[in-house]
């Protein structure tokens, strides 16, 4: 299994998301990631976070840090935050790793606020490193201190 490296983008408050489906995933479910994918032979997790964005969503980034490194499934995931000039518009691209699929996951690439995103989408967010993006941390110390569980009612 590959390592990946994946990308934190934001611009205006919002994040750049991918809206993806795996049939055999996920019970066929949607849901919303960021964009990135295997770290390919010979290729940095920084080459391959920046090639992913341009194959994935037509973007071409500049990585200003790395924000975290998780072990999932016995694999590494870098993840980075990646600034795109303000002129570029992001497209819905291709993964070349789904190749001939009649089918492919990747349905479109948006860009959302933080209350656009359901909580479960959310939490991988976080895991990525999104507390450590400009302005997210604040986001977060002003959601107070109520306890809340998604799912639960009072």
């Amino acid at each position: 299994m590959k390592n990946r490296s994946v990308a934190i983008v934001v611009r205006d408050g919002k994040i750049l998301m991918e809206r993806l489906c795996y049939p055999d995933a996920n019970n066929g479910k949607e849901f919303f990631s960021i964009p990135g994918g295997g770290i390919e032979d010979g290729e940095t997790p920084e080459e391959a976070v920046i090639r992913e964005l341009k194959e994935e969503c037509g973007m071409d980034g500049t990585i200003e840090k790395p924000l975290a490194v998780l072990f999932n499934n016995g694999r590494k995931e870098y993840s980075f935050e990646v600034s795109v000039p303000s002129v570029q518009q992001a497209i819905t691209g291709y993964d070349p790793e789904e190749a001939g699929n009649e089918n492919p996951p990747l349905r479109e690439v948006v860009w959302k606020s933080l209350n656009e995103i359901n909580e479960k989408d959310r939490a991988f967010l976080w895991t990525y490193g999104l507390v450590h993006v400009q302005n997210f941390y604040e986001t977060i110390v002003g959601w107070g201190d109520e306890i809340s569980y998604p799912g639960e009612t009072n």
